[in-house]
């Protein structure tokens, strides 16, 4: 098949390595343009564009792809289908009748659950025990196109955001190969997404991260793994943030003695920390302004005991 890809970030690379590797011909591929990065300011460009020149294929990158001029552009690559997978802008109708097969969009949920821009993130968050990807008929809708395909990927106890986007990224690579080859042979039967079903998930911010100690340990525990590496659960004490990487969710009963996110133990390699129902146990953390580093490490240069107070 001939493909027009679009794509940015990571999670988008593996599924046109994939593409590539089956022998799909990549006609061009549509991406983010180069943005100033970091407190340097230097220009950096997208994952997908780096791969792209890799492999010699055709880069485009287009501030705005609904302008009549982007759309001029795209009309010059062939291309049976359009495969979008987290590009970033929404396509115009235009657009998504232009190839022979329409546009297909990896996404990485069961649709029609989670919907939007962050589903890896708010499925750890939500205590799921599965996910997975679709592949979608892209339509004018917000991920309401027709289902093609789906695989489930199953969330670990202990899962990340970073460690379930490589899982999915790999379930992606793989399912879109797999849906490609029954779209050429006529072999899919698109089935509608159950509105009733559906939910829908908005963008990742800083401020999401902030932890109400107020609530159950299970809960705290969850948003520290789903928005691990980013944007990071935090809280402040004696004035700075400190951001929690790696914690577990305890029972006890300190929340009926003492003020949630009061520091009930100090231990060598742990602290505890009173929560609106049971305890979390801290592993690892960040102090604002300082690295990463597991307890043991942090308590060499912060003295902080039993009785203090965070959040």
């Amino acid at each position: 098949m001939k493909v027009v890809y679009m794509g940015t970030p990571d999670f988008s690379v593996g599924a046109l390595e994939a593409l590539i590797k089956a022998g799909h011909e990549i006609t061009a591929v549509v991406t983010q343009p180069d943005k100033a990065k970091g407190r340097s300011g230097q220009v950096q460009c997208s994952p997908v564009k780096e791969c792209a020149v890799r492999h010699g294929i055709p880069v485009f990158q287009p501030v705005r792809i609904k302008t009549p001029e982007a759309v001029g552009e795209l009309k010059k690559y062939a291309a049976d289908v359009y495969v979008v997978a987290a590009f970033g802008q929404i396509l115009s109708r235009q657009i998504l009748e232009m190839p022979r097969f329409g546009c297909i969009n990896i996404h990485a949920s069961l649709l029609p659950k989670y919907r939007g821009a962050a589903p890896i993130n708010q499925c750890i968050i939500d205590g799921e025990r599965e996910t997975g990807v679709t592949i979608m008929q892209m339509d004018a809708g917000v991920d309401t196109g027709d289902i093609l395909t789906q695989k489930k990927v199953i969330i670990d106890d202990k899962e990340t955001a970073e460690t379930l986007f490589d899982k999915l990224a790999q379930a992606g690579a793989e399912l879109i190969v797999e849906t490609l080859s029954l779209i050429e042979k006529g072999e899919i039967t698109p089935i509608k997404q159950d509105e009733s079903l559906a939910s829908h998930v908005k963008m990742m911010d800083k401020s999401m991260g902030k932890i109400d100690w107020t609530q159950d340990a299970v809960c705290i525990e969850r948003l520290v793994r789903g928005l691990n590496p980013w944007p990071s659960a935090y809280t402040f004490c004696q004035g700075k943030s400190v951001k929690i990487w790696s914690s577990d969710a305890m029972d006890g009963d300190a929340e009926n003695a003492v003020q949630p996110g009061t520091i009930v133990a100090a231990a060598k390699d742990f602290f505890d920390v009173a929560c609106g129902k049971g305890i979390l146990r801290i592993y690892e953390l960040q102090l604002e302004g300082k690295k990463r580093m597991d307890t043991k490490s942090f308590l060499l240069g912060n003295p902080w005991k039993e009785g203090m107070l965070l959040g």
